[in-house]
């Protein structure tokens, strides 16, 4: 009798803790399904090749979990980090890697980054800083962002800034989904100036 009781001890206890274990978190990514493939390594593309170093961004952003921006009933905004949603990635991961293969796509370059180049070939150099990443449920993704731009071996660098702000509907998956089209925005505004500083435009960070 004991030994029975004692496995139906231990049956309940067992089923107790899978009752109250937390549920599988959910994970998105800034990654544009739906983006034509890049040229290979092979070919250069007509822009080349392009290096994007490591994004910057303010600490409290830089962690796989979303960070969603709330206002609280008579008190100041509040941020919630939210453990069970998650970026595949960290986000700077995450959107660094977007960005690589969105601007290498619409450029038609190679992203350096991972496929390397070689010695001689000429480069451009992309540096990005996330500035705002304000997103609030059932409201807005609000973003800001600055980029530097440079070729190799060639002059100044141009520096550029955008902020958007993506409408969005309930849910944490829209929250991402916002954030997805608000990187593809700036894929499309970083692409857009490197191809005017390659053309000695004289704005190269015009929209």
């Amino acid at each position: 009798m004991n030994t029975i009781r004692a496995r139906g001890l231990a049956w309940v206890a067992a089923a107790l803790l899978c009752a109250c274990a937390s549920p599988a978190p959910q994970y998105y990514s800034l990654a544009d399904a739906d983006a034509p493939t890049a040229p290979t390594a092979s070919t250069g593309g007509a822009a080349g090749f392009i290096e994007l170093a490591p994004i910057a961004m303010p600490e409290r952003l830089a962690r796989p979990q979303l960070v969603v921006r709330q206002k609280s009933a008579g008190a100041g905004p509040e941020v919630d980090i939210l453990e069970q949603h998650r970026w595949s990635s960290s986000l700077e991961n995450e959107l660094r890697d977007a960005l690589a293969s969105g601007i290498a796509q619409r450029l038609g370059a190679v992203d350096a980054t991972k496929s390397g180049r070689l010695r001689g070939q000429p480069v451009t150099r992309i540096a990005v800083q996330l500035r705002q990443l304000d997103a609030v449920e059932s409201s807005r993704v609000d973003a800001g962002f600055s980029w530097t731009v440079r070729r190799t071996e060639e002059g100044p660098a141009v520096a550029c800034q955008l902020f958007v702000s993506e409408p969005v509907g309930g849910g944490i998956e829209a929250l991402a989904r916002g954030t997805q089209r608000a990187t593809a925005q700036l894929a499309d505004a970083i692409a857009r100036s490197v191809t005017a500083m390659q053309a000695n435009a004289a704005n190269a960070c015009q929209r």
